[in-house]
């Protein structure tokens, strides 16, 4: 689906990443972690063809990813960004039919299929009722729920993701974990995640890459990277790996209790 060639990110004259030679397959569900400042931002933005590589190269489908036309590549990978802004007074539904234009060639206006594909996209992330309100009337999750759903309106095979669960209620974070996951097992699809939730990224990934943030970086199915010493040593702090009624479960270790002083008193 997307693979990087000897990728080197920079920022502010420091290496983020450092020849990363990575593919992500149809069907994996891929979560990417790192402390602050790492480049995990930086490298969706370069995987969507925001920025340019500041070393090695890209290729999306086969075809390098400069090569793309851009209506082709809107039509290829969808990009979900980190935080947005709201200026004019568009309605939900509105919004998310934004995301079909791509596929309206020589047409002006949206077709049926256009309505009937962002109605679905919205009725899936429980956002439907929401369809006549003004985007900027929403809550911080409303509105998180409205942007993923014009990602999936725009109906690509390969999905990127920056830190999706933003906002989101527990119960809309695990049935976005849950969604995202299903579309790459069964519709075959492809999604490159940011996230900073353990326990979200284990329950819907398939495969981590760790970025160091100083070049460094880890990748491989999550079974094999999401373990206690190596996401320690790349988040900077202890993590404790639990199996618990079946379940794993990351949390991070508490600092060691200071020993008990007793102080006589005379």
């Amino acid at each position: 689906m997307i693979e990087t060639r000897d990728l080197t990110l920079r920022a502010d004259g420091r290496v983020l990443v450092d020849s990363l030679n990575w593919r992500v397959l149809p069907g994996q569900s891929w979560c990417v972690i790192g402390p602050n400042g790492a480049g995990k931002s930086t490298l969706l933005r370069t995987l969507a063809g925001l920025r340019p590589p500041d070393g090695g190269g890209i290729v999306l489908a086969g075809k390098s990813l400069p090569d793309w036309p851009l209506p082709a590549l809107a039509r290829a990978r969808a990009y979900l960004a980190q935080g947005r802004g709201d200026a004019f007074a568009y309605r939900v539904i509105e919004t998310v039919l934004m995301a079909r234009h791509p596929y309206h060639a020589d047409r002006y206006w949206e077709g049926s299929d256009d309505h009937a594909a962002a109605e679905q996209a919205l009725r899936t992330l429980d956002a439907l009722h929401l369809a006549r309100r003004d985007v900027r009337t929403l809550s911080g999750g409303e509105r998180q729920r409205v942007a993923i759903a014009a990602l999936l309106a725009q109906d690509t095979p390969l999905l990127l993701l920056d830190e999706p669960a933003t906002a989101l209620d527990l119960a809309h974070q695990v049935a976005m974990t849950n969604l995202l996951a299903r579309l790459c097992r069964e519709e075959q699809r492809a999604l490159v995640s940011v996230g900073h939730d353990l326990n979200l990224a284990w329950s819907g990934a398939t495969h981590a890459l760790l970025l160091h943030g100083d070049g460094a970086w880890r990748a491989g199915p999550v079974t094999d990277i999401m373990r206690a010493d190596l996401l320690g040593a790349c988040l900077g702090h202890p993590i404790a790996v639990i199996e618990h009624g079946g379940r794993t479960i990351f949390l991070p270790e508490a600092p060691a209790a200071a020993p008990n002083t007793v102080r006589r008193v005379q």
